[in-house]
């Protein structure tokens, strides 16, 4: 029987059957015309067949192959042996560039075909087996020669196949432009390339926008392995002589006609480097070097240009580098570069639109919330907001501290349902509505009913909470209504804090649900702190057990410092929140209450007769000498009884005047007429209509408020030096 080597593929086990000792001669004899082993190989055990080819996208290809450690894969910085996180070993693996895959083989040399199994030894007395003659090249070796070279393709085209698919999944990744970057950085690294540089245009192009200035090009980020000992101790440089090619950190402005900009918009990776067709190309991007770049890079084609062309217009251009150890690119890499290319251009310009998008929504959140809070009298205020996360950078919670006459404040604060832009336009709308209806002076619970209307009107799919407050610093009190906000937390100056127990009410947007106020005392150092449920509820959490947690957390805080200082009270507060605790967006608001001592406070009732005017100047003159104010007696007792003069004429009830002596001294007279007073242009023989013009030119400043009870009329001056103490 003439003796036949089995042909074993890596899918195949050996066939049963027996062979002839001839053919196990053969087997078991080494073919001369086998390629040597690759340097590095190991293959796995087990395995048959031919290994894999060198394609560049493992570490074996690279340095390991020579004899050097290999990176078993990226990390943030250089030298890193980073995991991927989606196989059983990480993306790239030290024996066979991507995991499950194991027999990538070094150098780009096949591995020698495994052996075919040892005969076993001839039993006792049996005649001596005489070899076969060695036959001659067949045409099975032929066959055989080109299915191991089929296979070679096959297991390149695979392995090249999952590369492009961890690389791009890596790539896609980030939201913004560093992420992107370094995705494309720990992709190419080692496992494609030694090094790599990401330029990028600067500016960035947004969206259509369309500049008619230079193309600037900036290295916005490198990567590269270590630089690793040779055999002979002596070091691999991957750049010599210098780290960095000369001029890479400096901006690269693109000439219009020259052969980078030719390069970029052509838009296909092109290999660079000493004696390549686009050396000139590179050496413009690496700073003008002259001479193409002489022993500044690897030689042989161990550098790719690729350029980064997003879906309108070119935004970068990327540098892939090999060692002079490693293994050249080759026409296949260079289909690889261009797609890690297209996905890196991509990324950026997602990551473009996106920090546009989170800037609009920036823009959006700040204009929706005040920018500054307002400086009344009797109280301090303090405030933060914290979006959601980064992903919803709106949202619909708000705050806001709203001026009264009589130096009251109105404190409010509101959440809106949502985290979407629909969720911020609807807070805006509602915030303004409250200002409005603050404005007019209506009680809260009067403030809410309308809220609720308004809410009603915008949508019935639209529902918020809201707690509205009112703070009169002469009185001492504080007037609030609820509705189904969370409950605001008091804090005395003793120290005590407690839940303020408000009647819930329904959310605005509900309707058909009356609100209740309720009023309570505020002492001078007494702070009271609204916010949203962000703050105490989340979903490890109920709503209950965060107040009582927020309760504890004042409570401690005032046991450091009494009163504790607001801005440091607010940071405490906001202390308390773990990772797990930002499910939704949060609004705080404190007020510290000071008040105004009754000392500076004088307060009269007024019949409208033609003698209130001069009885107002003579209560208004007592008053300024029992505060040591008798400079501005004159100019107070003038504009008073201009005041009172109007008030007079239109008043069917008794008015009021009131002085307040703060930063400022302030005069109120109010009335039941809703008519608001304006400055008119008097004619020569007209008799009246200069009034407010006087009141214009001495007063500090001055305004009129339409009251739910008719109006009010203030002035403000300005208070006298004090003489400093002779002693």
């Amino acid at each position: 029987m003439t003796g036949v080597t089995e042909h074993r593929t890596p899918h195949e086990g050996p066939r049963p059957g027996r062979r002839s000792a001839g053919a196990e001669r053969q087997a078991a004899t080494p073919d001369p015309r086998a390629a040597p082993p690759a340097r590095g190989h190991h293959p796995v055990p087990g395995a048959g067949g031919p290994a894999r080819p060198a394609g560049g996208y493992g570490p074996d290809a690279g340095p390991a192959a020579a004899g050097h450690p290999a990176h078993s894969g990226p990390s943030d910085h250089d030298g890193r042996t980073g995991h991927d996180g989606r196989t059983g070993h990480g993306g790239l693996t030290g024996h066979g560039g991507l995991a499950g895959d194991g027999c990538l083989a070094g150098d780009g040399v096949p591995a020698r075909p495994a052996a075919a199994p040892q005969p076993a030894a001839a039993p006792a007395g049996a005649p001596p087996a005489f070899p076969a003659p060695s036959p001659g090249p067949t045409a099975h070796d032929g066959h055989r020669a080109s299915a191991e070279a089929a296979d070679q393709a096959r297991f390149a085209q695979s392995d090249r196949l999952r590369y492009l698919d961890m690389a791009t999944r890596r790539i896609a990744r980030g939201l913004d432009l560093d992420e992107t970057l370094q995705g494309l950085c720990r992709a190419s690294v080692p496992a494609f390339a030694d090094a790599v540089l990401c330029y990028l245009r600067d500016p960035l192009p947004v969206g259509d926008e369309r500049t008619n200035a230079p193309v600037v090009l900036r290295l916005r980020r490198t990567d590269r392995i270590p630089e690793e000992p040779d055999t002979d101790g002596s070091r691999l440089p991957l750049l010599a002589p210098t780290a960095d090619p000369p001029g890479a950190t400096e901006p690269v402005r693109l000439v219009t006609d020259g052969p980078l900009a030719s390069l970029l918009l052509c838009g296909r990776p092109v290999f660079g480097g000493d004696g390549s067709p686009d050396s000139e190309a590179l050496a413009e991007l690496l700073g003008n070097v002259p001479a193409g770049l002489p022993g500044m890079l690897p030689p042989g084609r161990r550098v790719i240009v690729a350029p980064l062309r997003g879906r309108r217009r070119v935004v970068g251009a990327v540098l892939l580098i090999r060692r002079a150890d490693r293994p050249p690119f080759t026409e296949d890499d260079l289909l690889v570069a261009s797609q890690l290319a297209t996905h890196t251009a991509l990324g950026v310009d997602k990551a473009v639109l996106y920090g546009r998008e989170a800037y609009i929504a920036d823009a959006l959140q700040r204009a929706m919330l005040p920018s500054s809070l307002p400086r009344s009298t009797g109280v301090r205020l303090a405030s933060r907001y914290l979006p959601a996360a980064e992903t919803a950078r709106v949202g619909g919670d708000w705050y806001d501290a709203i001026p009264l006459p009589g130096n009251r404040v109105a404190l409010v604060v509101g959440d809106v349902m949502g985290h979407s832009m629909t969720s911020a336009a609807i807070m805006g709308q509602l915030r303004t509505t409250v200002q409005t209806l603050a404005g007019l002076d209506l009680p809260p619970e009067e403030v809410l009913h309308h809220l609720d209307e308004q809410a009603q009107r915008l949508g019935s799919d639209h529902i918020a909470t809201c707690v509205y407050g009112v703070y009169d610093p002469v009185s001492h009190r504080l007037v609030m209504a609820n509705a189904g906000h969370p409950p605001p937390v008091f804090l005395h100056p003793d120290g005590r804090a407690k839940t303020l127990r408000l009647p819930p009410g329904a959310p605005i947007g509900v309707g058909g649900v009356p609100f209740e106020s309720v009023e309570v005392p505020a002492p001078p150092g007494a702070t009271l702190l609204l916010y949203t449920d962000g703050l105490v509820e989340s979903r490890t959490r109920d709503v209950w057990s965060g107040v009582e947690r927020l309760r504890e957390r004042l409570r401690t805080a005032a046991e450091t410092t009494r009163p504790p200082q607001l801005e440091p009270l607010c940071d405490c507060v906001l202390d308390m929140l773990g990772p797990e605790d930002r499910d939704d967006d949060i609004a705080l608001l404190a007020a510290r209450f000071d008040g105004i001592p009754p000392r500076d406070v004088a307060y009269w009732f007024l019949e409208p007769q033609a003698q209130t005017p001069g009885r107002a100047r003579r209560l208004v003159r007592r008053v300024l000498q029992r505060w040591e104010l008798d400079s501005l007696s004159e100019s107070t007792e003038l504009l008073v009884s201009e005041v009172v003069t109007n008030a007079v004429r239109y008043a069917t009830r008794p008015i009021t005047l009131r002085l307040l002596r703060t930063e400022v001294l302030r005069c109120e007279v109010g009335d039941d007429a809703p008519t608001l007073p304006r400055m008119r242009h008097a004619a020569a023989g007209d008799e009246g209509g200069r009034g407010l013009f006087m009141v214009n030119r001495l007063a500090r400043r001055w305004g009129a408020t339409r009251l739910s009870t008719g109006k009010v009329v203030w002035f403000e001056q300005t208070l006298p030096a004090k003489r400093p103490d002779p002693s």
